[in-house]
């Protein structure tokens, strides 16, 4: 069960900028308010940490404020909802012991030495600096009315940009750091 929520709402969660800007006109907005809401809920029934619940229920919360106040228009900021959720999550962690890049790093180094925590750190200001970025063009986007380029720029392209960061910068790690 635990699984299978995981993979829907990640699922839906991708498709969710097309999935609303193309069932806009067709009553999609109860059945995916509705839906993303039920999945926020179940996540935060599941997760394994305190943090993780509190996102998962103030995304719960998001979506049933849509629905309780009916305001379609509300259903654009979830993608700048979660730039800004990921930017708390990569930010936070630059002032904590270990940024978030660097745990991760250390599943595969457990003995990372100081530069590769210097480089670490720089990459999760990087990844902050692409939040900022995408959170602000999606909000200038919606702010804006500017619909159609709102679907394609958080449907498509800013999955494209976070792709050439990630291949960027593992390309840059294994071949230029040789890590």
């Amino acid at each position: 069960m635990k699984t299978a929520a995981h993979i829907l709402l990640a699922l839906i969660s991708l498709a969710y900028p097309l999935l609303w800007y193309y069932g806009r006109e067709h009553g999609a907005f109860y059945w995916l308010a509705a839906a993303m809401c039920g999945l926020w809920l179940i996540r935060a029934l599941i997760q394994k940490t305190a943090a993780q619940r509190r996102i998962s229920w103030l995304l719960a919360a998001f979506f049933a404020a849509v629905l309780v106040f009916r305001r379609p228009d509300s259903m654009y900021w979830y993608p700048v909802a979660v730039s800004g959720l990921m930017l708390a999550a990569f930010g936070g962690s630059l002032f904590a012991g270990q940024t978030l890049i660097e745990r991760l790093a250390r599943l595969q180094h457990p003995d990372l030495p100081p530069e590769g925590v210097r480089y670490t750190r720089r990459v999760t200001q990087i990844w902050c600096g692409f939040f900022i970025f995408n959170g602000t063009a999606a909000a200038l986007l919606a702010l804006s009315e500017q619909y159609d380029w709102w679907a394609v720029y958080t449907g498509i392209v800013s999955y494209g940009l976070m792709g050439i960061l990630f291949a960027g910068e593992w390309v840059y790690r294994k071949r230029v750091l040789k890590i």
